[in-house]
């Protein structure tokens, strides 16, 4: 009679462990939508035709900004070389994207005028007339 008992609680073991791998075959993740929310992107603003030039004895800086943006301060810095020439500012807004400076420079060199908006630096344009 304790074979038997020993038997039967075998089998019901395995049976009830066959019946809880079959609930479990049938679990799927429950936690991932459907359908994703779509991803907010936020594309920081970026300095387009950007172009340095010299007519006589002026540099020119054309620099236009595109993208969304707060309306702020871009600011050119020059140089020849590594030396700092000095540096200018223009308003912008959504209304008035494009900017132009200019510097006297009478000489000819390895010019850089680097552009930033509101302290982030996002372009440096380059006219080298003699090696830097």
């Amino acid at each position: 009679m304790l074979y038997h008992l020993g038997m039967l609680r075998r089998v019901l073991t395995v049976s009830f462990a066959g019946l809880l791998t079959l609930g479990l075959a049938g679990c799927r993740y429950a936690f991932v939508p459907a359908v994703p929310r779509p991803v907010e992107v936020t594309l920081t603003p970026r300095v387009t035709g950007a172009s340095l030039i010299r007519s006589g004895s002026t540099l020119t800086v054309k620099a236009r900004v595109d993208g969304r943006f707060e309306p702020a301060y871009l600011k050119v810095q020059w140089f020849d070389g590594s030396r700092a020439l000095g540096e200018d500012s223009v308003y912008l807004d959504a209304a008035q994207p494009t900017a132009t400076f200019t510097l006297e420079a009478p000489d000819q060199g390895a010019y850089r005028a680097v552009l930033s908006l509101g302290g982030v630096v996002l372009r440096q344009v380059e006219l080298y007339e003699v090696q830097p």
